[in-house]
């Protein structure tokens, strides 16, 4: 298995961090990869796959590139650069790395990636522009138009990974973010499952990156910054390609009738909010989840809170809304009175 050293400073000094770039490269292995990990994201795939297609038809460098970059178990590493890890930068400050590129480095982690010598289309001296411009045309085309809404969802699951760590801690937190890894004591992060040998990354920044694809990986600038990419939680990613109209009942926790019930006396707005603070979230989280817009939100938690059917307490700078023991009943009720 891949495992990191990490020290108590590292660790101490971590951060959730968003990243366009990251978004991109994620989107990118999707459409390369051509499944979805859910019906929304075959919406976006269907819309956005026959263009990308066209691309790759219509340049066979890019179309060589991608089998070499992402086809097996690495990827090259100078197509994942660890984001900087101060604030939002812009996508194209992001891609500046990988354009500066030399073509020996591009050469040599394709090698690695593809494990052996890359074709000959791609020795040329262009190669690291050329893989930047695919991935400007994958921002351009199949990510900027989504961008709002998927940075709000972004920020909303690190709203939920940080509340989570200030509740269970870090090998909690941890244990959720990606298939294989998890904290196996004694300073060691396990990272995958695969066979790697260990790295010693103490004293360099450690930065956890959400992106709204499946998938994820791990990237370096070293000895300076680790990253570690993760799939943003199944709730929010979903509610990014599908948000759920308000017209239409929630199905879970309740039946939909007894959402339906709920509808009828709190409204669907309210109602859909009590449905959905079964755990603590914030209120990008919710504007994420309902579609609804920031306003309506902070207006319904108002009646909601003041009412006494919710609770609210502070994680860092966030505020987390949840079901005080009166909402609880409120649910309950309505569903077990229509499912009795």
């Amino acid at each position: 298995m891949g495992w990191w050293q990490v020290s108590a400073d590292t660790l101490a000094g971590s951060r959730f961090v968003i990243s366009p770039l990251s978004e991109a490269i994620a989107s990118l292995m999707t459409l390369d990869r051509g499944t979805a990990s859910h019906p929304g994201e075959r919406v976006w795939l269907d819309a956005h796959q026959p263009a990308y297609r066209e691309r790759l038809a219509g340049d066979p460098v890019a179309g060589a590139l991608m089998p070499a970059a992402f086809g097996g178990h690495w990827i090259a590493d100078f197509l994942a650069p660890a984001p900087a890890g101060e604030g939002e930068p812009a996508f194209g400050e992001e891609l500046v790395s990988i354009r500066e590129t030399t073509l020996d480095a591009a050469l040599a982690d394709l090698t690695v990636s593809s494990g052996g010598p890359p074709p000959a289309v791609l020795h040329r001296s262009d190669l690291p522009e050329r893989a930047a411009d695919l991935l400007e045309w994958v921002w351009a085309e199949t990510v900027l138009p989504y961008w709002a809404r998927r940075s709000r969802i972004l920020e909303a699951d690190i709203v939920a990974r940080t509340a989570q760590l200030s509740r269970d801690g870090w090998a909690a937190a941890l244990a959720g973010l990606r298939p294989g890894m998890r904290w196996l004591g004694e300073g060691r992060l396990q990272i995958n499952a695969y066979d790697y040998p260990p790295r010693e990354i103490s004293g360099a920044q450690l930065l956890f990156v959400p992106v709204t694809m499946h998938g994820g990986w791990v990237s370096w600038d070293m000895p300076r910054r680790y990253a570690v990419i993760y799939p943003c939680s199944g709730a929010l990613a979903e509610a990014g390609r599908r948000p759920p109209p308000l017209t239409q009942p929630l199905t879970p926790p309740l039946t939909q009738p007894a959402t339906q019930a709920l509808a009828a006396l709190l409204g669907p707005g309210r109602a859909a909010l009590l449905v959905l603070l079964d755990t603590p979230k914030s209120t990008t989280q919710l504007v994420a989840l309902t579609g609804l817009r920031l306003g309506s939100v902070g207006r319904h938690l108002k009646v909601l809170f003041e009412a006494g059917l919710l609770r609210r307490r502070r994680a860092g700078r966030s505020v987390l809304y949840y079901r005080s023991a009166a909402g609880e009943v409120v649910v309950s009720a309505a569903s077990t009175d229509l499912t009795a």
